[in-house]
C-alpha cells in the first residue's frame, strides 16, 4: 500500500486527476454490477440514494470547491466574492445550457417529461444522457482540486483532492444502481442494464483531465474554475436529484439520505484536507 502510495503521489496532476476520476468511474460501474445481483430494488431504497448523492454533492461544492475559491481570490488581494461569483454563475450557466439543449430524461420521470430538444430517441438513451450531465461537473470538480495540488497552491493539499474523490466515489457507487435498475424494471437485459449504468460516468476521466489541465496551465484561473465546478454541481443537485428524490412517499428517506450524504462527505473533507 505504500508502495503504491508513493507511485500515485510521483505521478504529475493531470495522471492523479485521470487516475481519481477513473476511480469514480469504476465505483459507478461496480454500483451498477448489483442488477447481477438483485431482481428489483424498492423506490424507498432508491430515493434514500439518491438524496445521498445530492448531500455529498452539496457539501463537496462548499468545502471542497467554493470555500477554496473565496480563500485563494481573497489571497490574491483582489475582491474576494468576485472571481467566486463569476464562476459560480458561469458553471450554473453551462449546465442549464446543456440541460435545455441536450435530450434526456431524469430517473423517475415518463417519457413525455423528457427535456432537451425534442428527440425519438429510446428511453434508456435519455437515462444515461441525463446521468452523464450529472458526472460532467463531478469530473471537473476533481480534475481541478489534483491540479491545484500538483501545482503547489496554498491551501490545496492532495490529501483534501483525494477527499473529494472518495466522496464522489461514494455517491457514485448507489448512483450506478439507480441508473441501472430502473433499467432493468422497463425490461432492458442484466448486461444492458449494467453497461449502460457504467457508461454514464466515463465521462467523468475525460472532465478530469480537463479541469487539471485548465488549472496547470492557466493558474490565475483557478478560483474561477473551482466555483465553476461547484455552481455545476449545485445546479444538477437542485434540478435534478432533489425533484428525483422527491416524486414519491419516500421524501422523509431522501431528505435522511441527503443530511447523510452532507455528513460524509463533510467528515472527508475536514479529516483529509
Amino acid at each position: 500500500m505504500q508502495a503504491l502510495q508513493e507511485w500515485f503521489m510521483s505521478q504529475s496532476g493531470v495522471v492523479q486527476a485521470l487516475l481519481a476520476t477513473t476511480f469514480t468511474w469504476l465505483l459507478t460501474a461496480a454500483g451498477a454490477a448489483l442488477v447481477f445481483l438483485f431482481k428489483t430494488a424498492s423506490r424507498k431504497w432508491l430515493d434514500g440514494m439518491l438524496g445521498f448523492t445530492g448531500g455529498v454533492m452539496i457539501a463537496a461544492s462548499y468545502w471542497s470547491l467554493l470555500a477554496p475559491a473565496i480563500e485563494l481570490s481573497e489571497a490574491h488581494g483582489g475582491v474576494p466574492w468576485l472571481a467566486p461569483a463569476i464562476g459560480f454563475g458561469a458553471g450554473a450557466l453551462f449546465l442549464f445550457a446543456l440541460d435545455r439543449f441536450v435530450p434526456h430524461l431524469h430517473i423517475n420521470f415518463k417519457k413525455e417529461e423528457s427535456e432537451g430538444i425534442e428527440t425519438n430517441w429510446h428511453k434508456t438513451t435519455l437515462l444515461v444522457l441525463a446521468i452523464t450531465l450529472h458526472n460532467i461537473p463531478e469530473g471537473l470538480a476533481v480534475g481541478v482540486a489534483f491540479g491545484a495540488a500538483a501545482i503547489g497552491i496554498d491551501g490545496f493539499e492532495i490529501g483534501a483532492a483525494v477527499a473529494l474523490a472518495i466522496g464522489i466515489g461514494l455517491q457514485n457507487f448507489p448512483e450506478g444502481f439507480a441508473v441501472s435498475m430502473p433499467l432493468k424494471r422497463q425490461g432492458v437485459s442484466n448486461f444492458k442494464s449494467f453497461w449502460y449504468g457504467q457508461l454514464s460516468a466515463i465521462v467523468e476521466p475525460i472532465a478530469g483531465v480537463v479541469g487539471a489541465l485548465t488549472v496547470i496551465y492557466a493558474q490565475p484561473f483557478l478560483p474561477y474554475a473551482l466555483a465553476f465546478a461547484a455552481g455545476a454541481m449545485i445546479y444538477v443537485v437542485i434540478e435534478e436529484v432533489v425533484p428525483e428524490s422527491q416524486r414519491d412517499k419516500y421524501t422523509d428517506v431522501s431528505t435522511l439520505g441527503f443530511i447523510g450524504g452532507f455528513l460524509v462527505m463533510m467528515i472527508l473533507d475536514v479529516a483529509l484536507g
